[in-house]
């Protein structure tokens, strides 16, 4: 019996989700999943966790390490926020493969859009002078729609088009920018002062370069049969999963790691 080549399907929009469900052929019913896709984008999720936990720690100062100064520590942290965007835009292409797919994606975005709309509340309320205005949700939420307009274009075009936004703040960055309801764009001539912010301009091109690979992917059988192959051991399967339920991991990991730490403070210093 011929095999049928599965296409392609994925919950893109959600901020560190990365499972992509292949389509089966028409006369099948049952949806089939990449699992080493949710594996990346939990191990993604634990070097994230990792980062923040080590700031918290940091922040009440039960540590020296200058996690947000140190270059180590941002090149980590710059490494982290790429790997969610690259696989933003594989998402992109595998969900969208067979055409734009508007109910799951605008049902996704709208958890997003959610999710990051309270991350600027919550962090707006504690650190009033270094709040979450565009951070990694913000990202992923505008560069999942702009990420639609490039899903039918040549893959040399967007990679261009990648290369343009990686490197054009370096030529288009400018005092008219610095306007504060511009600044998502990332170029204005000076950075923020903000816990998180992840702007247009390098990242979409990050996000672009993952619609590039999504289309290598979707066009090499062998690249669809490795990250189809089933699971082995636990750790691979407590990745995957963190990786099916990354939104909400995403929202809740640090205020726990907070909350823990705060209170550890508290119970040895008062």
């Amino acid at each position: 019996m011929q095999r049928k080549a599965p296409a392609a399907e994925i919950d893109e929009t959600r901020a560190g989700r990365a499972g992509a469900r292949l389509e089966p052929a028409a006369a099948a019913g049952r949806l089939a999943r990449l699992p080493w896709i949710d594996v990346a984008r939990g191990a993604a999720l634990v070097a994230m966790a990792v980062y923040h936990f080590s700031w918290d720690l940091a922040f009440f100062g039960f540590t020296e390490a200058q996690v947000a100064s140190s270059p180590g520590w941002i090149v980590f942290a710059r490494s982290i926020a790429g790997s969610f965007l690259a696989l933003v835009g594989v998402s992109l292409v595998l969900a969208h493969r067979s055409g734009i797919r508007a109910r799951p994606f605008l049902k996704r975005l709208s958890q997003v859009v959610a999710g990051a709309a309270a991350i600027t509340l919550v962090t707006y309320l504690a650190f009033p002078g270094a709040y979450v205005f565009f951070g990694i949700l913000h990202q992923i939420a505008l560069a999942s729609v702009l990420g639609l307009a490039f899903l039918r274009l040549p893959t040399w075009l967007v990679a261009l088009a990648a290369l343009f936004f990686l490197f054009g703040a370096e030529f288009l960055a400018g005092p008219a920018f610095n306007w504060r309801y511009l600044q998502f764009l990332g170029l204005m001539t000076y950075w923020p002062v903000s816990n998180d912010f992840v702007p247009v301009f390098p990242w979409f091109g990050v996000v672009l370069g993952g619609i590039v690979a999504g289309r290598l992917i979707v066009a090499s059988e062998a690249a669809r049969r490795v990250l189809g192959k089933p699971l082995k051991g636990p750790v691979s399967e407590a990745l995957a999963f963190a990786g099916r339920y990354s939104l909400i991991i995403y929202l809740l990991h640090q205020p726990v790691l907070f909350g823990a730490v705060y209170a550890y403070a508290w119970l040895i210093y008062r």
